[in-house]
């Protein structure tokens, strides 16, 4: 990792790998990781430097606030919401190598043509501004994407064809936007991250081969809604809660409300995040493609767990776009005791 109490110069900036030459340097050892692949991936990390940029000028300019439009998901769209899909759609586009997005800011799937056919072989999913509620108070947000290959034998780019399970994920990342911009991602041979460097525009390798830790002392769930939990997550709550030295309980509450910022921190210092079912929300209210998927497929290469609470998430077979689920990730041994006060398997001491 980058030796946070040295400050980058240009001396010693070369000991970095940037993002396109680690990406080079996977790509004949990964089958799927062709030049149309790696450009993919470049692609996506123009479209998160450009957002940075507009992110860094958000109290400057007339990006705060909303645009008065209500999205797909029921929600006031941002100002930086749509600005946000624009960009990586932008950016897909001109890359030529997809062939279908799928946003959480647009009800449709959008199919990429070029010349009156679809050119590109891969699906990518996202979601272009995670947490942007708490944009206007300067807190850190994020993007998540997912990326699928087109299924073999398929003729069109569909919304059928995106509908794929987690486990079919190619490749899924997400940029933190905060104190630094770090871009993380994954192609199925474990996770690394790299931190943006804005003297030169450069994504650089700062966190290789990411491992999260089995345990960890800390847990992300909004407790305003406790009294709308199933049993087993009130018990479980209730025993997180409790003083014990041996598991090194009670453990520590930290929400910040920003899916990908709450992650982020579990997935570096051990954690587990919680979003579950709801009196409101039976379903959950993250959304399994843009949201749980590709993180779920992140926290597993990285060594973790990602459940809805009996199902694992990379196993459920989606039946819509915008479909949504109960989360349960972060730090395997934390998951696992969740899991089993949820299916009645463990109980307060």
């Amino acid at each position: 990792m980058i030796d946070t109490n040295t400050a980058s110069t240009g001396n010693d900036l070369g000991r970095f790998k940037t993002l396109e030459q680690f990406i080079i340097e996977r790509q004949e050892s990964l089958p799927h990781s062709t030049g149309a692949f790696s450009r993919l991936l470049r692609d996506i990390s123009v479209a998160a430097k450009i957002v940075n940029h507009d992110m860094r000028r958000a109290g400057l300019v007339d990006i705060y606030g909303n645009t008065g439009e209500i999205n797909v998901q029921g929600e006031v769209q941002k100002k930086m919401d749509a600005l946000a899909h624009k960009e990586f759609v932008r950016a897909l586009k001109r890359g030529g190598e997809c062939c279908l997005i799928g946003s959480e800011e647009h009800a449709e799937a959008i199919p990429i043509r070029t010349n009156g056919d679809s050119s590109g072989k891969y699906i990518v999913l996202l979601d272009p501004l995670d947490g942007s509620s708490n944009i206007e108070v300067n807190v850190s947000v994020g993007t998540i994407f997912s990326i699928y290959r087109l299924p073999e034998g398929a003729t069109e780019a569909t919304l059928e064809a995106a509908l794929q399970p987690g486990v079919d994920q190619i490749g899924a990342g997400y940029v933190v936007y905060g104190s630094s911009t770090m871009l993380v991602y994954t192609t199925g041979h474990g996770v690394n991250g790299f931190t943006l460097d804005p003297s030169i525009g450069e994504f650089l390798l700062s966190h290789p081969n990411i491992r999260t830790p089995k345990t960890g002392k800390m847990y992300a769930i909004n407790e305003g809604n406790y009294n709308s939990f199933e049993r087993g997550l009130k018990k479980y709550i209730k025993w997180v809660q409790r003083k014990d030295e041996a598991t090194g309980r009670p453990y520590k509450t930290r929400y910040i409300g920003s899916f990908v910022s709450d992650f982020h921190r579990n997935l570096l210092k051990g954690g587990i995040y919680i979003y579950p079912a709801t009196e409101s929300s039976p379903e959950g209210k993250l959304r399994l493609m843009y949201e749980a998927n590709p993180m779920a497929f992140i926290v597993e290469q990285a060594g973790g767990v990602a459940t809805d609470g009996r199902t694992p998430i990379l196993r459920k077979k989606p039946r819509e776009l915008h479909q949504r689920t109960p989360l349960y990730i972060g730090s395997a041994e934390m998951v696992r005791v969740a899991e089993e006060f949820l299916q009645g398997k463990r109980d307060l001491d």
